[in-house]
Protein backbone atom coordinates (compact mmCIF):
# COMPACT_ATOMS: atom_id res chain seq x y z
CA UNK A 1 0.00 0.00 0.00
CA UNK A 2 1.32 3.43 -0.94
CA UNK A 3 2.02 5.92 1.80
CA UNK A 4 -0.23 9.00 1.84
CA UNK A 5 1.34 12.18 0.53
CA UNK A 6 1.73 14.89 3.21
CA UNK A 7 2.36 18.48 2.25
CA UNK A 8 4.39 20.95 4.30
CA UNK A 9 2.27 23.77 2.92
CA UNK A 10 -1.42 24.55 2.79
CA UNK A 11 -3.52 26.21 0.09
CA UNK A 12 -6.51 27.87 1.69
CA UNK A 13 -9.42 30.01 0.56
CA UNK A 14 -11.42 31.86 3.20
CA UNK A 15 -14.94 32.96 2.25
CA UNK A 16 -17.26 35.25 4.16
CA UNK A 17 -20.07 33.15 5.57
CA UNK A 18 -22.92 35.39 4.37
CA UNK A 19 -22.35 34.96 0.62
CA UNK A 20 -24.94 33.52 -1.72
CA UNK A 21 -23.86 30.13 -3.11
CA UNK A 22 -23.05 31.53 -6.56
CA UNK A 23 -21.00 34.33 -4.99
CA UNK A 24 -18.93 31.93 -2.90
CA UNK A 25 -18.22 29.71 -5.89
CA UNK A 26 -17.27 32.72 -8.01
CA UNK A 27 -14.99 34.14 -5.32
CA UNK A 28 -13.34 30.75 -4.76
CA UNK A 29 -12.67 30.36 -8.49
CA UNK A 30 -11.17 33.84 -8.83
CA UNK A 31 -8.97 33.46 -5.74
CA UNK A 32 -7.76 29.99 -6.78
CA UNK A 33 -6.82 31.37 -10.18
CA UNK A 34 -4.84 34.13 -8.48
CA UNK A 35 -2.86 31.62 -6.42
CA UNK A 36 -2.11 29.56 -9.53
CA UNK A 37 -0.93 32.65 -11.41
CA UNK A 38 1.12 33.95 -8.50
CA UNK A 39 2.71 30.61 -7.63
CA UNK A 40 2.89 28.41 -10.74
CA UNK A 41 4.99 25.89 -8.79
CA UNK A 42 1.73 24.91 -7.06
CA UNK A 43 0.56 23.30 -10.30
CA UNK A 44 1.17 19.65 -11.09
CA UNK A 45 1.74 18.04 -14.44
CA UNK A 46 -0.85 18.10 -17.24
CA UNK A 47 -3.46 15.34 -17.25
CA UNK A 48 -4.44 12.93 -20.02
CA UNK A 49 -7.09 10.24 -20.20
CA UNK A 50 -6.57 6.70 -21.50
CA UNK A 51 -7.29 7.91 -25.04
CA UNK A 52 -4.55 10.53 -24.85
CA UNK A 53 -6.89 13.53 -24.64
CA UNK A 54 -4.86 16.27 -22.94
CA UNK A 55 -6.17 18.30 -19.96
CA UNK A 56 -4.72 21.26 -18.13
CA UNK A 57 -2.73 20.79 -14.93
CA UNK A 58 -4.36 21.43 -11.56
CA UNK A 59 -3.00 22.25 -8.13
CA UNK A 60 -0.67 19.51 -6.89
CA UNK A 61 -2.28 19.57 -3.45
CA UNK A 62 -5.79 20.09 -2.06
CA UNK A 63 -7.35 23.52 -1.77
CA UNK A 64 -9.04 23.82 1.62
CA UNK A 65 -12.03 26.14 1.75
CA UNK A 66 -12.92 27.88 5.00
CA UNK A 67 -15.72 30.22 6.07
CA UNK A 68 -15.95 32.98 8.62
CA UNK A 69 -17.68 36.19 9.56
CA UNK A 70 -16.54 39.55 8.22
CA UNK A 71 -14.41 40.05 11.35
CA UNK A 72 -12.63 36.73 10.78
CA UNK A 73 -11.70 37.79 7.25
CA UNK A 74 -10.48 41.18 8.44
CA UNK A 75 -8.31 39.58 11.14
CA UNK A 76 -6.95 36.94 8.73
CA UNK A 77 -6.11 39.64 6.20
CA UNK A 78 -4.25 41.63 8.85
CA UNK A 79 -2.27 38.59 9.98
CA UNK A 80 -1.35 37.66 6.40
CA UNK A 81 -0.23 41.21 5.60
CA UNK A 82 1.77 41.41 8.85
CA UNK A 83 3.55 38.17 7.89
CA UNK A 84 4.17 39.58 4.39
CA UNK A 85 2.51 36.56 2.77
CA UNK A 86 1.42 36.74 -0.85
CA UNK A 87 -2.38 36.78 -0.70
CA UNK A 88 -5.26 37.24 -3.09
CA UNK A 89 -8.30 39.27 -2.06
CA UNK A 90 -11.85 39.61 -3.34
CA UNK A 91 -13.96 42.53 -2.13
CA UNK A 92 -17.71 43.06 -2.31
CA UNK A 93 -17.14 45.83 -4.88
CA UNK A 94 -15.98 43.24 -7.41
CA UNK A 95 -19.48 41.82 -7.73
CA UNK A 96 -20.43 45.04 -9.56
CA UNK A 97 -17.52 45.00 -12.04
CA UNK A 98 -17.16 42.93 -15.16
CA UNK A 99 -13.48 42.86 -16.04
CA UNK A 100 -9.99 42.72 -14.60
CA UNK A 101 -9.22 46.41 -15.18
CA UNK A 102 -12.28 47.52 -13.23
CA UNK A 103 -11.63 44.90 -10.52
CA UNK A 104 -8.13 46.24 -9.93
CA UNK A 105 -9.41 49.84 -9.91
CA UNK A 106 -12.10 48.95 -7.35
CA UNK A 107 -9.55 47.45 -4.97
CA UNK A 108 -7.06 50.29 -5.50
CA UNK A 109 -9.73 52.88 -4.62
CA UNK A 110 -10.11 51.63 -1.03
CA UNK A 111 -7.50 51.84 1.77
CA UNK A 112 -6.39 48.44 3.10
CA UNK A 113 -8.13 48.82 6.46
CA UNK A 114 -11.45 49.68 4.77
CA UNK A 115 -11.61 46.85 2.22
CA UNK A 116 -14.96 45.04 2.40
CA UNK A 117 -13.44 41.58 2.10
CA UNK A 118 -15.62 38.66 1.02
CA UNK A 119 -12.73 36.29 0.38
CA UNK A 120 -9.01 35.79 0.50
CA UNK A 121 -6.59 33.06 -0.50
CA UNK A 122 -3.18 32.19 0.84
CA UNK A 123 -0.50 29.57 0.39
CA UNK A 124 2.20 29.11 3.02
CA UNK A 125 3.48 26.64 5.56
CA UNK A 126 0.74 24.61 7.23
CA UNK A 127 1.25 26.17 10.66
CA UNK A 128 1.45 29.68 9.23
CA UNK A 129 -1.84 29.26 7.37
CA UNK A 130 -3.45 27.83 10.50
CA UNK A 131 -2.40 30.93 12.45
CA UNK A 132 -3.57 33.31 9.70
CA UNK A 133 -6.99 31.62 9.53
CA UNK A 134 -7.51 31.44 13.30
CA UNK A 135 -11.23 31.61 14.02
CA UNK A 136 -12.31 30.30 10.61
CA UNK A 137 -14.02 26.95 10.15
CA UNK A 138 -14.15 24.49 7.28
CA UNK A 139 -16.74 25.59 4.74
CA UNK A 140 -19.92 23.52 5.06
Amino acid sequence: MEEAVRFDTKIAVLLRDDLEAWQGLNVCAFLSGALAAGSPELLGEPYADADGTPYLPMFRQPVLVFAGAKEVLTAAHGRAVARELPIAVFTSDLFATGNDRDNRAAVRAVPRDRLDLVGLAVHAGRNVVDKVLKGARMHP
